[in-house]
């Protein structure tokens, strides 16, 4: 098939990346077609340097009363005459867009919205890994996805400013605000840090200016830690991730980014999420899970971390 596609991703980080092989699955599909993808602008960097679309739009995610913002949203999908929708969000949002295209388009439509041409009614999905679920979503659509083996090459930038050692680790000790649940104890993250510093391995944090607080105070708790917060973009976190011995961090989109690309990778995990369901996945991914998070040792880490 040729002609306009059009493939919905808007977030988050752990699952864009994660949607890496299928929207290489697509363009194998499409070879010929002209491709838009749909995201958030956290993504477009990545997006552009995949070079696996030729359009790439961002949805602004307007709000419920801005009428006026749903208008621009409905004629810019409408603009592009597309044949046929990968929504690989499959959210009540991404599945409410199917409606733009009512009454004049009528685009065959992969995902979960009612009444489209390619519906992923597997009952099961929602206990299904992402990567597993996008693969038999695209499956359902006539997409290979089996034996597909995507190129992680392009998520790489000039990293050369940090100056940074010959043999360090990355901690990536933040995560989302709104579930600390997640989150090891800052106190834990500094004795490894230390533990790291005492073995030859220098320390470095990475984390986004709303975890500034968290990746201070380990810093002063091991002043020989070297802190990036802020100032790493998603390319420069791959290459980062290439170089270094090794990765430790709690359940948070960097770190699906880092076991992608990177060495020997640990993730710690409470119950707040599950790996089975949406844990990163590389070459070389270890969990550590215990009901409570904080309930993981220092010791514990440092076993796996050394295996």
């Amino acid at each position: 098939m040729a002609g306009n596609i059009l493939v919905i991703k808007l977030a988050a980080l752990g699952d864009f990346i994660q949607a890496i092989r299928p929207f290489t699955a697509i363009r194998n599909h499409h070879p010929n077609s002209h491709i838009t993808l749909l995201t958030s602008k956290p993504f477009v960097e990545l997006a552009e340097a995949s070079s696996l679309f030729d359009q790439i739009w961002v949805d602004n995610k307007p709000k419920v009363l801005a009428i006026s913002e749903w208008v621009s949203l409905r004629a810019q999908l409408r603009s592009g005459g597309f044949e046929r929708v990968y929504d690989l969000q499959t959210s009540d949002r991404s599945s409410f867009y199917r409606l733009f295209f009512w009454p004049r388009q009528n685009p065959e439509w992969s995902g979960i919205a009612s009444g489209c041409s390619h519906p992923h009614k597997n009952p099961r999905r929602d206990l299904m890994h992402t990567i597993e679920r996008q693969a038999e979503q695209l499956e359902i659509a006539g997409v290979k996805v089996a034996g597909i083996t995507e190129s992680l090459d392009f998520l790489n930038a000039p990293v050369d400013q940090f100056a940074l050692p010959n043999d360090f680790v990355l901690l990536v000790p933040g995560g989302a605000i709104h579930r600390p649940k997640k989150r090891w104890s800052t106190e834990k993250y500094s004795e490894l840090a230390r533990q790291f510093f005492v073995e030859g391995l220098v320390p470095i944090l990475l984390g986004g200016i709303s975890e500034a607080e968290i990746l201070e105070e380990i810093s002063i708790n091991c002043p020989q830690a070297i802190n990036l917060c802020g100032q790493t973009s998603l390319l420069q976190i791959a290459t980062l991730a290439r170089q270094a011995r090794l990765s430790v961090g709690n359940d948070t989109g960097p770190m699906h980014l880092i076991a992608a690309v990177g060495r020997r990778t640990v993730v710690l995990y409470g119950n707040s999420s599950d790996p089975a369901l949406c844990g990163q996945r590389g070459p070389h991914v270890t969990y550590l899970r215990k009901p409570n998070i904080k309930d993981i040792t220092v010791e514990s880490v440092k076993a796996v971390s050394i295996a």
